[in-house]
């Protein structure tokens, strides 16, 4: 019968018809009133078996039975032919009124229940798995705790939050809106957004989505979005959209069902005109409803969607689901997608007798008052490492120069070489660097009291999984994989050496990265192209599937390509490959089942080697067989979940593992 699936869900929002012959304005219907039926239907059989076979009791149970349970469906028959079209539903209609007509109660019941039934199971699968999208919506409060000026918290609805508004996050809630820590820190499971299943620590200027969970501590959120517009609302609509779209075959097959009913109706007068046995006749048009080939696209369509969406992958057109499986070259940007976009140290290089710890102690306690990013990168190792950081006095910054202050009694300096000379350090301490600038190494030196004791290499660091997400694509069968920055010829083939990506081109702007695209598309290439969606922009439009890194929060980076990954994971794209082309095995192998279901269907009714009530129940049999062999699509990408790149190695020294905090200490002592 009619295919109630998520996309016709959402089309019925909207009032649309897909055209497919499907009704999506059906009558509802309810499992009390399938019982109903179906028990009268029942009791007719048993008095039939207890007592006189063909009583006016039995006949009268029979006939009130398969009313209850045949009146939906002529009901949406008699819609179909309001509306002018013709459509699968009234081959439905028409066996049970025949079977009706010719007094037969009990089949007709049967067969309206195993029919209903069908319904019943295509419309919970279907909104089971569009329950799990608006439970998005669940996710987000309906109240949030507001601060007055006087710093008394109110009680609002989360509706009323205005951008600029602070509320307070408590141990155990729910965002109510997106916004900015002020005061506080905490964990915060954002599983729902980013697809990472380990919690992430958030402190004072980091941002925090709507819908996640804080787990630990008391926090102070000033609001930057707020309702539809939050992070979790785009990403929701974007879900709904993606689910409007439709494949090509999906097209196709929508296409040639207004010539499908009619075909059967034709099939069904001429096994009446050559057997005069209506029986047969309405078999033929039980067996001839198509629920599992029209159940094959969307079914698989929704689970890859589902597993997509819990990794953090939010495709908005279902058609780059079957793209993705024929992508046979990657075009990465470097900065923010390969790298992580921030300096990180890769060198100590103590001269003399310095020790390593000495060297970031005096570097890091030194810079502990600027907002360079060099300074927040020895923080952090400074952190990582255990050592601790005295207390700067004199602190003195000059931009884009160095930094000054005195730490432990004497004179640090921390900065460029050309500082160190023009603040009175004249030994030849440039000697003992082995390191090219030119290669994206920024170098830093430091000196005590007048003397260099030794310098600081840090460079953007290149991410934990990106090696091992590229070597996953060359064995998923990509022929080529290139690198495109604005970066210095040199810093990118250095990149590219460490990642193994055997095609790295610098120097490039905007212009030129759309051009690279173009001319490997020209080369018969079909090209996804990967870039932090902000001034990749141009570029991702370029490729065949545009693919923007680190969506969450990022409005420009959601709306600047087809697809958007939540996170930084780039193990995402191998699995987004496999699982392209998973879904398209998945439904080719339900197209294959829903067609020679059908050809062996009207084969055994033709023939009368099954009747109605066996054809109605294959029919909701081969509905569920659909149905399940779709559902294995939910379970892709289940080793993914535990992921957490900061809980990974990272590169230090050459490209060698970092250790664990613990770990450092003695290295450095």
């Amino acid at each position: 019968m009619q295919v109630t699936s998520l996309i016709s869900e959402a089309e019925h929002e909207h009032g649309d018809n897909c055209g497919c012959g499907h009704d999506h304005e059906h009558s509802v219907v309810h499992l009390w009133q399938t019982v109903t039926g179906v028990v009268f239907v029942l009791n007719a059989y048993v008095v039939d078996w207890l007592f006189q076979q063909g009583s006016t009791v039995a006949s009268a149970s029979a006939m009130i039975g398969a009313i209850i349970l045949g009146y939906p469906i002529i009901v949406t028959a008699i819609k179909d032919l309001r509306r002018g079209r013709l459509s699968i539903n009234e081959l439905v209609a028409i066996a049970v009124l025949a079977a009706f007509a010719s007094e037969d109660y009990k089949t007709a019941g049967i067969v309206a229940f195993f029919m209903l039934t069908g319904e019943i199971i295509e419309t919970h699968t279907a909104q089971g798995a569009r329950d799990s999208i608006e439970s998005l919506i669940k996710l987000t409060p309906t109240k949030a705790r507001r601060l007055k000026k006087d710093g008394s918290e109110e009680e609002v609805a989360a509706s009323e939050l205005a951008i600029g508004d602070v509320i307070r996050i408590r141990p155990g809630d729910n965002v109510a809106a997106d916004g900015q820590i002020v005061n506080g820190q905490g964990s915060f499971n954002q599983a729902t957004i980013t697809g990472e299943s380990l919690p992430a620590d958030k402190k004072s200027g980091d941002e925090v989505f709507a819908g996640t969970q804080n787990l630990t501590g008391v926090l102070e959120i000033k609001v930057t979005r707020a309702g539809t517009d939050t992070t979790l609302g785009r990403v929701r609509e974007l879900i709904i959209a993606a689910e409007q779209t439709k494949l090509p075959i999906q097209k196709i097959v929508d296409q040639y069902m207004g010539f499908y009913t009619p075909l059967v109706l034709v099939i069904g007068a001429l096994v009446w005109a050559f057997t005069h046995d209506l029986s047969r006749v309405i078999a033929v048009f039980v067996v001839s409803c198509p629920c599992a080939f029209i159940l094959a696209t969307p079914t698989a369509m929704v689970a890859a969607l589902s597993a997509a969406a819990r990794l953090g992958i939010l495709i908005k057109n279902v058609a780059d689901i079957e793209l993705a499986a024929k992508i046979n070259a990657f075009v990465f940007d470097k900065t923010g997608t390969l790298t992580t976009g921030q300096l990180a140290v890769s060198r100590l290089m103590p001269i003399g007798e310095t020790k390593p710890a000495e060297l970031l102690r005096f570097a890091a306690s030194a810079e502990k008052y600027s907002n360079h990013p060099t300074a927040k990168a020895l923080a952090k190792l400074a952190g990582e490492a255990g050592v601790p950081l005295a207390e700067p006095k004199d602190f003195a910054e000059t931009a884009g120069r160095g930094v000054k202050a005195h730490i432990d009694g004497a004179v640090i300096l921390v900065g460029r070489a050309q500082w160190l000379k023009d603040n009175g350090v004249t030994e030849s301490f440039m000697k003992s660097v082995d390191l090219d600038e030119a290669e994206g190494w920024s170098l830093i030196f430091v000196a005590r009291d007048g003397h260099c004791i030794g310098w600081v290499g840090l460079q953007d660091q290149t991410r934990t999984e990106a090696a091992e997400a590229l070597a996953d694509l060359k064995a998923a069968g990509v022929r080529r994989i290139a690198m495109i920055s604005g970066d210095r010829q040199a810093v990118a083939t250095r990149v590219a050496a460490e990642i193994g990506c055997e095609e790295a081109q610098g120097d490039c702007l905007p212009q030129n990265k759309v051009e690279f695209v173009r001319a490997m598309k020209l080369k018969g290439y079909k090209v996804a192209v990967i870039g932090d969606g902000v001034n990749d922009a141009p570029a991702l439009a370029a490729g065949d599937i545009g693919i923007a890194m680190g969506a969450a929060g990022s409005e420009v980076a959601i709306h600047s390509a087809t697809i958007a990954l939540m996170n930084n994971d780039l193990r995402r794209l191998p699995f987004l490959v496999k699982l392209s082309r998973s879904t398209r095995a998945v439904i080719n192998q339900n197209f294959v089942f829903g067609i020679v279901f059908i050809l062996v269907g009207w084969t055994t009714t033709t023939t009368g080697v099954i009747g109605p009530i066996i054809a109605a129940m294959l029919h909701v049999a081969g509905s569920l067989i659909v149905i399940f062999n779709s559902a294995r699509l939910v379970r892709k990408g289940e080793e993914l979940e535990h992921f957490h790149p900061e809980a990974t190695t990272d590169k230090h020294d050459h490209g060698s593992p970092r250790k664990p905090a613990g770990e450092l200490t003695p290295k450095l002592a």
